[in-house]
């Protein structure tokens, strides 16, 4: 039975079918996944749609990365933002324009052709849409009444931009590296729109890409099934297909994988990690990701409001044993708000564990005994784990953490209204630019509580003039050189203080079979890609 069960597989039509069934059934098992195939057990309920003009949920973006090429792309040899489906982009001498060159002899996984067009068409539509990401695009200035003149192409291999908002070239193209810079087949997907709705009912579910993958059929949260594109550009995958099996349990995605009924699992917890490094066909691959994990201090506290409370604090947590023991591998220690592999980012963490010198910097603040202080945190591992021991190392020079969990959301929701006093979360930019921190920890242009813009400088009530308008210059610097020296010295100046002692930067722990290899998985949650992928 076996064997005819391998044989249904290999077959490119029924065996699909077969295999999408065998994955929604935990009882069914066998001895290997084919081996044109890799199947992977990640837990995939957080995807609504895989529009990607609408996509802004994990699991979604990483699967836009595999279907559609983009504008702009992440290259995982460099860890750089790179042309994606242009040859070359050059911008005018004031940044107010952009023209992109595509590069010839792309095509569509329907065999149409790449073009300007298809590219303009994909712009547009975002912006017309206008859902969730589309901010990515509109704070360059486009709106739904200006981006056909904003955006148009100029002929099969020309794309001409206007930036009304008058940006660093280099933030407009890494911000083109995003989701919302995903190349739309413009044929097909107007082929399936119904009453001019540019074909988002469509795209909720199927795909117009020229990516490594093509879709062959998602089953929320149940399934997703791809198939490798032979025509595509960068040269054909390595394996056929790519299964994507919801399986959100720890534990079970372990017992598949250690069975062989999985070749790579993406959700397990450290212990469950750690069950698996005495297992000779199984290993596992760390990567760092982008999450900034932080305990951020509002300043309406006037106790938190003082600098030399602020610096004490930092010197009370024990960042190494916590990146060591407690989430055994999960973080690593990084102590500035640009994560290590995005441009500009500052590898200096120059804190550790001194007690003494937080007690002498708390006594020449006025608090030589201490304070109590809440700590809202979400209710689930790992933080509470690091909440907890936070408490422990404050409590050594008399801060007294009273931890307050709750669920993210309502720890979020407090923390949007400026209700906390202090509060241990983590913060994922969203696209691959420093801007896309700097613009949250650094710049804060309205510290009213009816303020329109609410980064998490504005969260934490912490007023900075100063530091605002040298965000503001960043973005516009148009010398590459010069901007990254910027962004260099705005991490500094929140080493040194402010209200966010940033601590860890995640890491990804994925478990796979011995056989897999080319596993790539870079800095955001859509550099995860399959093209690599082997199975020997």
């Amino acid at each position: 039975m076996r064997q005819l069960n391998r044989a249904l597989l290999l077959l490119s039509g029924a065996g699909l079918t077969f295999l999408a069934f065998i994955l929604a059934t935990p009882s069914v098992g066998f001895a290997a996944t084919p081996a044109d195939t890799i199947v992977m057990a990640k837990q995939i309920d957080d995807m609504i749609t895989i529009d990607p003009a609408e996509a802004y949920e994990f699991s979604a973006l990483e699967i836009d990365a595999n279907l559609y090429d983009r504008i702009m792309t992440y290259d995982p040899a460099t860890s750089k933002v790179v042309p994606g489906v242009i040859a070359s982009s050059e911008a005018s001498k004031d940044g107010s324009s952009l023209t992109l060159k595509v590069r010839p002899g792309q095509k569509f996984t329907s065999g149409n052709p790449l073009t300007a067009d298809d590219i303009a068409f994909s712009l547009q539509r975002v912006v017309k849409l206008d859902k969730s990401p589309a901010f990515i695009l509109t704070q360059f200035g486009w709106t739904k009444d200006n981006v056909e003149e904003m955006v148009v192409a100029k002929d099969p291999e020309t794309v001409s931009l206007t930036i009304p908002a008058k940006l660093a070239p280099s933030f407009v193209l890494n911000c083109l590296s995003a989701g919302v810079g995903s190349v739309l087949d413009k044929k097909e997907v107007l082929s399936r729109q119904k009453d001019g709705d540019l074909g988002y009912e469509w795209l909720k579910s199927h795909a117009a890409g020229s990516g490594a993958f093509s879709l062959r059929s998602w089953k929320p949260n149940e399934v997703i099934l791809l198939d490798a594109n032979p025509n595509y550009a960068g040269g054909s995958p390595k394996v056929k297909r790519v299964a994507i099996r919801h399986v959100p349990e720890p534990a079970t995605q372990r017992l598949l994988l250690e069975k062989g009924d999985v070749d790579i699992a993406r959700n397990m917890s450290p212990d469950q990690i750690e069950g698996l490094k005495s297992n000779a066909k199984i290993k596992v691959e760390s990567f760092p990701k982008a999450d900034t994990w932080y305990v951020a201090l509002n300043q309406k506290d006037e106790r938190l409001s003082k600098p030399g409370v602020r610096q004490a604090l930092r010197w009370l947590i024990d960042y190494q044993n916590i990146a060591d023991s407690i989430t055994k591998g999960r973080f690593k220690v990084h102590q500035a708000f640009l994560p290590e592999g995005f441009p500009g980012a500052l590898n200096d963490s120059p804190y550790k564990l001194d007690v003494e010198k937080a007690k002498k910097l708390l006594a020449d603040a006025g608090y030589p005994d201490g304070f109590e202080l809440q700590l809202d945190v979400s209710n689930s591992y790992p933080s509470t784990n690091v909440a907890q021991a936070i408490q422990a190392t404050m409590g050594q020079a008399g801060i007294k953490i009273s931890i307050v969990p709750g669920e993210q959301r309502q720890v979020i929701t407090k923390y949007r209204a400026r209700q906390h006093q202090a509060v241990l979360l983590y913060w994922s930019p969203d696209y691959m630019d420093p801007h896309s921190n700097a613009g949250s920890f650094a710049w804060n242009p309205d510290n009213s509580d009816n303020a329109s813009d609410k980064p998490l400088a504005w969260r934490n009530a912490w007023d900075i003039p100063d530091l605002t308008k040298r965000t503001e210059e960043a973005l516009k610097e148009t010398d590459e050189t010069a901007r990254m020296a910027m962004y260099a010295e705005l991490q500094k100046s929140l080493l040194d203080d402010g209200p966010f002692l940033i601590a860890f930067q995640n890491v990804d722990q994925v478990a796979m079979r011995k056989e897999v290899g080319g596993f790539v998985d870079g800095a955001l949650s859509d550099h995860v890609l399959y093209k690599n992928l082997t199975k020997n």
